[in-house]
């Protein structure tokens, strides 16, 4: 079906809307993970100012990611429900305000309650992307478009070691949060005078949405959200997310501070290896997502094109053990940033296993569940980084170890559970 599809429309001539939409998404997600950021990059400079003890501060960070998973227990329902224009517009309304609400805090308790409400508001973003995606491009091309708005949480890790470093040692820290929470307000303005459904959006030409639907008839049944729990499908995103999202996690919220503790990098150099790092992470995302769909092309089916997708950086990945073992900045810079960009590869595949398996109107919530499993990983992953860091002295290279060997359990994990990638019929 998708095969014989892609070669009854010439994409070039049907127009390409629905690429606005995409790099709608693409900001949305840069600006999700520059409001993410920011603590992460000031951490050394807070620790010192406020005193956090290392477990202290993996407890501040815990918080986000424990928000995070409460919250994609109830965004993907909720985007399923209310639909992406009016989900989107109340999430990076939520999430920008506790951004700034970060320039309020003055205690470890205070920026724990700060990154709790930004942990819910963030929650929605990528529920609601994946679900963008699946309405608007056929499935050949989903893996492309993941990957293209999944390069905005690179682009968001590139803009933040810019403008924070930037911004605090001019005004202050507390600017930094209320600066860079600001921008939200700006993405709002251009998604609700430039989105709208596929069926209703005057922008979209008539061949466009014929080209967008080109896949078939689409089962338009929802399915409960406790009866996705009985299926492996949902189970394989589940193992997916859950063994990997901590990975990132750790990589986003203590980079900086293993950077500091192994080379001494402080604030105003921090911007050079951290730029490094997400820029070859952004080639991942971006091009791991192209992969599939030359593959599909060529006529290799849906579930080899999407598993050789995710086993070439899983296996990728693995050097990322040797990181902290390394003498040279720029030596362990280049094997970070190379897990960086498999995990991103990984990311832009991964999601879009849900679109893979499940009804459009099942997407938003199957990727909520799998977000939820992520963050809840990460939410542990963090308080035992904390503790380890805490009780070794900065020894780095036990969380290192976990981090290379969890893409390759994932991958076998999945494949056991989804043999196949065949889609969900209702009453399967």
């Amino acid at each position: 079906m998708i095969a014989a599809s892609s070669k009854s429309f010439g994409t070039a001539s049907v127009g390409r809307y629905r690429w606005t939409i995409c790099a709608l998404l693409f900001f949305a997600t840069t600006i999700n993970y520059v409001d993410r950021q920011v603590l992460g990059i000031l951490a050394p400079t807070l620790q010192r100012d406020i005193g956090w003890s290392e477990a202290q501060y993996g407890v501040i960070v815990s918080y986000f990611t424990l928000a995070y998973a409460l919250g994609f227990l109830f965004a993907g329902r909720l985007m399923d429900w209310v639909g992406v224009r009016r989900g989107f517009t109340g999430a990076i309304t939520a999430w920008s305000l506790a951004a700034m609400g970060h320039a309020l805090a003055f205690t470890a308790g205070g920026f724990g309650a700060a990154r709790f409400a930004l942990g819910l508001g963030e929650s929605a973003n990528f529920p609601g992307s994946i679900k963008t995606v699946a309405e608007w491009f056929p499935r050949r091309e989903r893996a492309f478009a993941t990957g293209i708005f999944n390069a905005g949480t690179n682009v968001g890790a590139i803009v933040a070691p810019l403008m924070v470093p930037w911004i605090t040692l001019r005004w202050g820290w507390r600017p930094a949060f209320l600066c860079t929470g600001a921008l939200g307000f700006i993405w709002l303005a251009f998604w609700l005078a430039m989105y709208r459904s596929p069926d209703e959006n005057t922008r979209l030409s008539s061949a466009e949405l014929a080209y967008i639907r080109s896949d078939g008839p689409q089962p338009n049944t929802r399915i409960p959200w406790l009866r996705l729990l009985g299926y492996r499908q949902t189970w394989a995103v589940v193992v997916g997310k859950g063994l990997t999202d901590p990975v990132w996690w750790f990589y986003l919220f203590w980079l900086p501070k293993f950077l500091d503790a192994r080379y001494g990098i402080k604030l105003a150099t921090l911007a050079p290896p951290l730029i490094v790092i997400y820029l070859v992470a952004d080639v991942g995302s971006v091009g791991g997502g192209w992969l599939s769909a030359p593959l599909i092309r060529r006529g290799w089916s849906l579930n080899s094109a999407r598993k050789t997708a995710l086993l070439i950086p899983a296996l990728l990945i693995v050097p990322t053990m040797l990181a902290p073992r390394v003498t040279g900045l720029w030596t362990a810079v280049l094997i970070v940033s190379l897990a960086a960009a498999a995990h991103q590869w990984w990311s832009a595949n991964i999601y879009t296993l849900s679109s893979d398996m499940f009804p459009t109107r099942a997407v938003g919530s199957v990727a909520g569940i799998g977000g939820f499993a992520g963050a809840t990983m990460g939410f542990l992953f963090q308080r035992f980084t904390g503790q380890v860091l805490q009780s070794n002295h900065n020894d780095y290279r036990p969380i290192f170890v976990v981090c290379g060997l969890a893409y390759v359990t994932a991958w076998a994990l999945i494949q056991l559970l989804a043999p196949r990638l065949r889609p969900i019929v209702d009453g399967e």
